[in-house]
């Protein structure tokens, strides 16, 4: 029997599996059944737990699609918080190898568990040096931030958020030739020089209630645009906020809450499915 365990960042939820445990093979249509919420278990991805041969644990993140995914704050958070609540983690501090290059995970533990992860998530760097790039979309020309947080990023700061216009634009941006791998894409909307309000479409998965990942691009964009302060910027979300620590060497500390939903076994009726 496979085991599984479910949790979520601000709502932003994942399945976590470790490989040596799997009863069939993680193919694209294995992620996407799982992750389908009416045939599957249901969530916005996957966390494989892999051996790493640079750090103490290795992670694939696999999006609700099929595709495999450099690296996932929210997802981070989530393996963190799984691997010290279940064992696999002696102590609350520890690395994580990712695509997207190594995390350094700290975890606040509160009565035996995990509480809320801050991840040390790396450097951004910023195509053109952060320069306007300028995007025909949909008959409109748009104006966004292209970077990497060890996964790409387009933010456009917008007066109004619109869930509509996320909706309309966010596959449009997703997939523009821009961006030959696809991208995460953040409409982002300055409240103070240390708060920001966010929707997000993201790559492979969609309109997400949360996003570390997008977290970090769109309050390092901000700083780089002069439009928030270097330090600490509150990123406000449809699920939550998530704080990110924009360092003068651009570097980002990502941290928030994360909770457990459940744990499980697959049935066998539902393994002989995903090995089809």
């Amino acid at each position: 029997m496979t085991a599984f365990v479910k949790g979520h960042g601000l709502g932003n939820d994942y399945l976590v599996l470790d490989q040596r445990d799997l009863a069939f093979p993680l193919t694209a249509a294995a992620v996407v059944r799982l992750c389908d919420r009416h045939r599957g278990v249901g969530s916005d991805g996957i966390l494989l737990l892999v051996d790493s041969t640079t750090a103490d644990f290795g992670l694939r993140i696999f999006n609700p699609d099929g595709t495999e995914a450099e690296k996932s704050g929210n997802g981070v958070r989530i393996f963190a918080k799984y691997l010290y609540d279940h064992g696999r983690a002696s102590t609350p501090a520890f690395r994580i190898e990712t695509r997207g290059g190594p995390v350094a995970c700290e975890c606040r533990v509160d009565g035996g568990r995990v509480r809320a992860v801050a991840v040390e998530m790396g450097h951004v760097t910023f195509r053109d040096g952060g320069r306007d790039l300028r995007l025909e979309v949909g008959g409109s020309v748009l104006t966004a931030t292209a970077l990497s947080v060890g996964n790409p990023h387009c933010v456009l700061f917008v007066d109004e958020l619109d869930d509509g216009q996320v909706h309309r634009l966010g596959p449009l941006l997703e997939r523009h030739a821009a961006f030959p791998d696809r991208t995460n894409v953040q409409f982002a909307r300055v409240e103070s020089p240390e708060q920001l309000a966010i929707r997000i479409w993201e790559r492979g998965a969609g309109y997400t209630l949360a996003s570390g990942t997008s977290s970090c691009a769109a309050a390092a964009a901000a700083v780089r645009k002069g439009r928030c302060a270097f330090g600490r910027v509150t990123v406000v979300m449809p699920g939550g906020g998530l704080e990110v620590d924009v360092r003068p060497d651009w570097s980002l500390r990502l941290s928030g809450p994360v909770e457990e939903i459940a744990t499980g076994t697959l049935s066998p009726d539902f393994i002989a499915a995903l090995r089809e």
